[in-house]
């Protein structure tokens, strides 16, 4: 955001804006108020600047986002955006993942998407696809609900599939290349920044779908591929 007095205005401009939520918000239970609708409500965990969000808005307009980040910085890049482009179904929210529950109701998130996160290589409890956040979209998301993550990291794409093996959750779709597909779905071709950056380093980008089940995850349980463990098989369904 540059030097500190321009980090302020940010700041400023940021709480100033109609689509800007935060720690000081009570939100519990009035998404659909704040919407101004009923439509179903997907949220993006750890969204950066919002961009996958963004992309998201435009395909579904009658499908409410929110983007949830602890930078305030990056959720002024993606609320910014969102006025100046006139989306009206995108709002973000500025609050640590941990403390989810205390902003949505049970059941009050239709879909999730976790975007190109930090993998966390030390510290597996950290990673948003570790036992211990699914739990926590457990809280607030409807039964069964789906449960989107798209990554870079073979870390992180790894211990998703590990986690459904651990919660025997159903795995939607499995693609450890995405630009393979053809045709490629239009919701896999948004790109972020970081995107970019990781396809000019030829990575492959990853995706897993599925399906949240409703037992809570045993966080003493722990598997490892090098043990051979059978993961789901990859799929191409998108």
């Amino acid at each position: 955001m540059g030097s500190p007095k321009n980090k302020l205005a940010k700041f400023a401009e940021f709480d100033s804006f109609e689509n800007t939520f935060d720690y000081s918000h009570e939100t519990k239970g009035k998404w659909s108020e704040i919407f101004g609708n009923s439509n179903p409500i997907v949220v993006e965990f750890a969204c950066g600047k919002g961009e996958y969000s963004l992309g998201l808005a435009k395909l579904n307009p009658n499908i409410n986002y929110i983007g949830v980040d602890i930078k305030g910085n990056r959720l002024w890049r993606g609320a910014k955006n969102a006025i100046e482009n006139g989306l009206n179904n995108v709002r973000f929210l500025r609050i640590q993942i941990d403390n989810a529950a205390q902003y949505f109701n049970s059941n009050e998130v239709d879909e999730a998407w976790i975007t190109f996160p930090d993998p966390q290589p030390q510290k597996r409890y950290k990673r948003l696809c570790s036992g211990k956040f699914l739990n926590i979209y457990r809280e607030i998301m409807k039964p069964n609900s789906r449960l989107n993550i798209k990554t870079d990291s073979d870390l992180f794409y790894e211990t998703a599939l590990e986690q459904a093996v651990l919660d025997k959750l159903t795995v939607e779709a499995n693609i450890n290349d995405v630009y393979r597909l053809n045709p490629l779905p239009e919701f896999l071709n948004i790109q972020t920044f970081y995107e970019n950056i990781w396809l000019k380093e030829g990575k492959k980008i990853k995706y897993v779908r599925m399906i949240l089940g409703t037992e809570k995850s045993d966080e003493t349980k722990r598997i490892s591929l090098e043990e051979g463990t059978p993961l789901p098989p990859l799929t191409e369904t998108a």
